[in-house]
């Protein structure tokens, strides 16, 4: 894990940027909400069914939208979906928790079937970017191995908003720990096996 993510971090800017797929904030010490996902996640004829209405309609399918769209398709649960199995998941939460307090501050968390929910604030001098890709790049090596295989595990890219004011934040960590309940995979938060619902439940027994 430390030789996985014990890179040069990247000085948070504070301004978007993009490696030509999806613009990113840093902003230093700002909790942003973010999500990456597999690989396998999105159905072939869910893209091109998209990429063809952003084509001749762009203006009908604003970011927000783009947003909805994409986690109701994730919470769908397609493609391999294998993030909750008994010796995938833990990989997953260990990697989520292991600079908890030294390089961010790790307030909110899900790992749902085939995506992964954060609520993040980075500590000084630690760049968001770095950090996702420390927790992508840790994982993909430890999933191949267990599965015996090689290849693409994760999306290219994660999914990040910045958190605007306390009720975004509340907003966002009730919709994270909410989500295998919106997804119709459990019936209580806490009863998700990997999640910070589930993770404080279990802290206090």
């Amino acid at each position: 894990m430390e030789a996985e993510q014990n890179r040069s971090p990247l000085k948070p800017r504070g301004e978007w940027h993009s490696r030509g797929f999806l613009p990113h904030w840093e902003a230093g010490e700002t909790p942003q909400a973010l999500f990456f996902r597999l690989a396998d996640s999105m159905p072939h004829h869910i893209r091109e069914r998209w990429a063809e209405e952003l084509q001749t309609r762009p203006e009908a399918i604003p970011p927000g939208e783009r947003r909805r769209r994409l986690e109701t398709v994730l919470d769908a649960g397609f493609g391999e979906a294998f993030l909750c199995h008994a010796a995938i998941g833990p990989i997953i939460e260990t990697a989520l928790l292991h600079y908890d307090g030294d390089r961010y501050r790790l307030h909110a968390w899900c790992v749902m079937p085939n995506h992964v929910h954060a609520l993040i604030t980075p500590l000084s001098g630690h760049a968001l970017s770095v950090i996702v890709h420390g927790w992508k790049s840790y994982t993909a090596k430890q999933i191949n191995r267990i599965l015996e295989r090689t290849g693409k595990v994760w999306f290219e890219e994660y999914f990040d908003r910045r958190i605007r004011n306390e009720k975004h934040f509340e907003d966002s960590r009730h919709y994270i720990e909410q989500n295998p309940v919106k997804a119709a995979l459990c019936a209580e938060p806490a009863q998700w096996r990997y999640s910070s619902a589930s993770f404080s439940e279990r802290a206090r027994c």
